[in-house]
């Protein structure tokens, strides 16, 4: 048995042990995630900021359309779908706006794209801004919302219903695809350049196709790709908001081979409060036991328990004292006489109320059998009996008519009188017995 609790033990390490080694690397989270070590994710970029002085960093698993509240705040929406941002609801558009007014910085980056993708959404070549439904060809597919996320920025991908705010119209840019070189099997990452007097890299390395047209004159090009913007930011009253089509700057293999931490810093501004938004990736933090465990450090009450189960199981199946000599000698097992038997079966088979006439019954079958006692006694016995049976359930007392009849049994019979019987036998034989006279 000890044996088989070492090997359950070691088991449950080394699945502890897997399980810890996928979470540290971050590879079940989504591309671009913080939570990833791995050159996919932004790991790097938070927890270099979480160790500045003076900067808080934090992830953001709300499923609520909920932007943060506290000043001086820099919202960071990394990997966000081409198109996600084409239509917002209303409600998250008044949030945005809200945001914006407490000063503020949304920064929104988008997924790397090396090919065009078709969604939806057919854009007219002369008017970039109006959006016009393409309905399936076939008629059975789905619609993307279907199997979307809750909503936040970008979190819902929305069909061309005309329901809620265009950001196209309110906030005048248009995301366009621009071919990037095909050398072998690879992309060739383009060039785009620094457009402003901003003390940053005067040229990067873009590794999507993603570029931003038909921008409002309020928008400033940071970066472009020939004519065609691919970062620009907006002032909305105290707040800004900045596009970036690509977020591979602010991967872990950026922070590696391709870092700029001028481009980062410029892009985290001068706010002490960063939040990374991990809910549109689809990391959402669910309520329930395991959560708040999490939350309020419950790992070592859980491993007491387990032990203590463990503890419970080894006492049930192996004796913590050694058993005594004689006992550990046996070879066999010691069972129980025939009348333990008979009574555990009488206890099992028969309810307590019908126990007495149940014995009854079959002590008058035996004794009617033997002959054993007088047709007197018997008479008594079964008097006892109906007396008993014909009485209430209160006033019924079977252990007192048991004892009855036991005393009316036990009675010993009368002996006969063998004298008088020996003096008749003797008159018998000298003849007739003449009467004795009174005195």
């Amino acid at each position: 048995m000890v044996f088989l609790l070492g090997c359950a033990a070691l088991f449950a390490v080394g699945i502890v042990q897997l399980f810890r080694l996928r979470f540290e690397v971050g590879d079940v989270y989504p591309p671009y995630s913080s939570l990833r070590s791995d050159p996919l994710g932004t790991m790097a970029l938070y927890e270099g900021l979480e160790r500045l002085p003076g900067i808080s960093a934090r992830r953001d698993y709300a499923a609520s359309n909920r932007l943060p509240e506290e000043p001086n705040t820099v919202y960071l929406h990394l990997a966000a779908g081409a198109y996600d941002w084409n239509w917002v609801p209303d409600d998250l558009f008044r949030e945005l706006d809200a945001f914006l007014a407490r000063g503020g910085r949304l920064v929104i980056t988008f997924f790397p794209q090396t090919r065009e993708s078709f969604d939806y959404f057919e854009y007219d070549e002369a008017e970039t801004n109006v959006v016009k439904s393409v309905p399936p060809k076939n008629g059975k597919q789905k619609n993307k919302d279907e199997k979307s996320a809750p909503s936040k920025p970008g979190r819902k991908k929305h069909v061309a219903t005309r329901r809620g705010v265009s950001l196209d119209d309110r906030w005048g840019f248009h995301v366009a695809f621009q071919k990037l070189e095909h050398v072998g099997d690879a992309y060739e990452p383009a060039q785009v350049r620094n457009r402003t007097d901003l003390p940053l890299p005067p040229a990067l390395d873009w590794h999507s196709g993603n570029v931003l047209t038909n921008l409002d004159a309020a928008w400033r090009t940071i970066y472009a790709r020939g004519t065609n913007a691919v970062v620009v930011e907006r002032r909305f009253g105290r707040g800004t908001v900045v596009i970036a089509t690509d977020s591979y700057l602010l991967s872990n293999e950026a922070m590696w081979k391709d870092r700029h931490a001028d481009f980062l810093a410029w892009l985290v501004g001068s706010n002490r409060n960063v939040v990374f938004d991990e809910a549109h990736l689809g990391v959402l933090e669910t309520s329930g036991v395991t959560v708040l465990m999490r939350k309020y450090r419950l790992h070592g009450l859980a491993a007491g328990l387990l032990l203590l189960a463990g503890l419970f199981i080894w006492k049930n199946s192996v004796s913590l004292v050694p058993p005594p000599e004689d006992e550990a000698q046996r070879d066999f097992l010691a069972g129980k006489d025939a009348s333990a038997g008979f009574v555990n079966l009488l206890r099992r088979s028969i309810p307590r109320r019908e126990l007495f006439a149940a014995c009854f019954q079959e002590w008058r079958k035996s004794a009617a059998r033997t002959g054993q006692y007088s047709a007197a006694r018997l008479q008594q016995a079964d008097a006892v009996f109906q007396a008993e049976s014909s009485a209430g359930t209160l006033e019924r007392d079977p252990i007192r008519a048991y004892r009855t009849i036991a005393n009316i049994l036990q009675t010993p019979n009368p002996k006969p009188d063998t004298r008088h019987s020996t003096l008749d036998a003797r008159h018998s034989k000298l003849g007739p017995r003449h009467p004795t006279p009174d005195l």
